[in-house]
């Protein structure tokens, strides 16, 4: 796959709204607020899920076989500010990169207008069968490019 340089840039650079192209919106809730009266650490990784699990069912999941499954293998977080309740935010996800059967994410939660934290997935595809990794389908290899 052809470099567009958001591979190759710090995980912090993600704290730019500009750089994505697919969003989804989330809720705060009561229970997401910790002895500190902030949104505890542990909800962002959760909200990060949502953003990407928008993404994949909304442009990908009709281009796969059914059964097949994005599986997350690695998933690294920089915490940049704090959220409170009640409140809503907005993911933002991009594709940082496209391998044979992987695709790393970059995500952004964003709150009040500004980003609370930063995130790098990595997520193999699955095939429906064999829950072993496949290659990704050129159909999915070319929606992915349209989200770097």
């Amino acid at each position: 796959m052809a470099e567009t340089g958001q591979e190759n840039q710090p995980l912090r650079a993600l704290a730019d709204r500009a750089l994505f192209k697919v969003w989804s919106r989330d809720i705060l809730r009561l229970s997401d607020i910790d002895h500190q009266k902030h949104v505890n650490n542990a909800v962002h990784p959760g909200l990060f899920t949502n953003g990407r699990f928008a993404l994949i069912h909304g442009r990908l999941g009709h281009l796969t076989d059914p059964g097949d499954a994005f599986a997350l293998v690695k998933i690294t977080i920089e915490y940049l500010g704090e959220m409170h309740y009640p409140g809503e935010v907005e993911v933002g996800t991009l594709v940082r990169r496209i391998g044979n059967s992987s695709v790393t994410y970059g995500q952004g939660i964003f709150y009040n207008g500004k980003c609370a934290s930063v995130a790098e997935s990595v997520m193999v595809m699955l095939d429906g069968k064999t829950r072993r990794p496949k290659a990704l389908p050129a159909a999915v290899i070319a929606e992915l490019e349209t989200m770097r």
